[in-house]
């Protein structure tokens, strides 16, 4: 067999081939728990278990930190493999793989080395979002707030929450340009209180509770800028900032659920008996489908493209322009919408089977549920738009904001 081109800035002592391996072997095992998964609010000890040892929080973290420094293109593919098997198990290793990748990109030194330290197997899942005050204090700060959409925290063993930084008065301080000061905390998941609340259409198996923070001490070190952070290490790869690794995530997802559904239809209307039958025989639905896998082969090449244009941008020793980082929104929202559209076709071609406990049920409520999640939001598309259109042409991506150069 070939060996893969290695290039100086990605690992050398990982083959994601052998972890494509490990998935297929462990496929089994995520499918026969995928339901159970739901039923259970969170991963089963026996899914957890089995995608333990593929260290989804370390594969774009530096070798010298004990990670795997994959591209992102690879990141992708074990992303869309995983999920492929059951989108719970997808979900939960695609945050620890995003979340992992910021803190091993944004985190000062004296932090990473504790946190990836030789030995350690930290596992990093949280939210974005600015739910929560940090207050100065010796040494540190400490942290109060509320957050939801904790995806895979149970699981975990640090948080990363958002929340301004306390002014001395209660309110958020703002930096010399007025800016309000936006950090993400990271901290021991059981210095924190879980809250539950996690009763949703899909992807049930997430875990993604509502949680919260009550006087919790956060070092100074274990902070950094989330809308602003410099990456301080493999700066080229990650001057995607936080929302570009992020939509690695997302998108990967994406990518195996839509495989998932196409593949599960066929095999449905293969089956020769009943609806199945019906719809084997019929001309329209296969009309159909080869339109879906179209859109999909599609969709998926146009994401492919994208990131391997990064990865040369990354080889040749350079940083990520906003065009590049538009055209990651615009692949990750198309790679959506193309799954949404083919489980809809889907499910109403598969009739009464596609309404009773399966995977094909199961893979329509989990897309319609990360069809709704902000990270796709119009909005951005919108702004991708008027970027790659030309008229935003002086703006920069500062989070999920096209914002004018300053």
């Amino acid at each position: 067999m070939n060996k893969p081109i290695k290039h100086g800035s990605w690992g050398t002592t990982v083959d994601h081939r052998d972890l494509l391996r490990k998935i297929a072997e462990i496929g089994p095992i995520l499918e026969a728990n995928a339901a159970a998964d739901e039923e259970n609010g969170e991963l089963t000890p026996a899914t957890f278990e089995a995608l333990k040892p593929l260290r989804m929080s370390h594969i774009f973290a530096a070798e010298s930190l004990g990670g795997a420094q994959l591209p992102p293109t690879q990141g992708l593919e074990l992303i869309e493999a995983i999920t492929w098997h059951s989108g719970s198990a997808g979900w939960v290793s695609m945050v620890h793989c995003c979340i992992g990748a910021m803190s091993a990109a944004f985190l000062p030194d004296s932090a990473v080395e504790r946190l990836f330290a030789p030995g350690t197997d930290n596992r990093f899942s949280g939210q974005g979002a600015p739910l929560g005050m940090l207050k100065k204090v010796d040494g540190g700060y400490r942290l109060n707030g509320k957050w939801s959409y904790g995806s895979g925290f149970s699981h975990a063993t640090y948080s990363h929450s958002a929340a301004f930084v306390d002014d001395g008065a209660g309110k958020p301080a703002k930096d010399e340009k007025g800016n309000v000061i936006v950090m993400c905390a990271h901290a021991p998941i059981s210095e924190h209180k879980k809250l539950g609340n996690w009763d949703v259409l899909g992807l049930g198996g997430t875990g993604s509770i509502d949680y919260a923070a009550e006087d919790v001490f956060i070092a100074d070190d274990l902070v950094f800028p989330i809308l602003t952070a410099p990456p301080l290490r493999q700066k080229e790869f990650f001057s995607l900032g936080v929302v570009g690794l992020a939509a690695i995530g997302h998108t990967g997802w994406a990518l195996g659920t839509g495989r998932r559904m196409l593949d599960e239809i066929a095999k449905f209307a293969r089956s020769k008996s009943g609806r199945a039958g019906l719809i084997g025989e019929s001309e329209k639905f296969w009309h159909d489908y080869g339109r879906a896998e179209a859109r999909y082969r599609a969709a998926r090449a146009f994401v492919f493209e994208v990131w391997r244009d990064i990865e040369g941008t990354v080889e040749a020793g350079n940083r990520m322009s906003t065009r590049q980082i538009s055209l990651v929104h615009l692949a990750k929202s198309e790679i959506h919408e193309v799954g949404v559209d083919i489980c809809n076709f889907a499910y109403r071609a598969g009739g009464g089977a596609s309404l009773r406990a399966g995977v094909i049920q199961r893979t329509f409520r989990e897309m319609m549920v990360a069809a709704n999640h902000f990270t796709i939001a119009p909005s951005i598309v919108t702004s991708a738009g008027r970027d790659i259109g030309g008229i935003w042409s002086n703006h920069v991506w500062q989070f999920y904001d096209l914002i004018e150069k300053k």
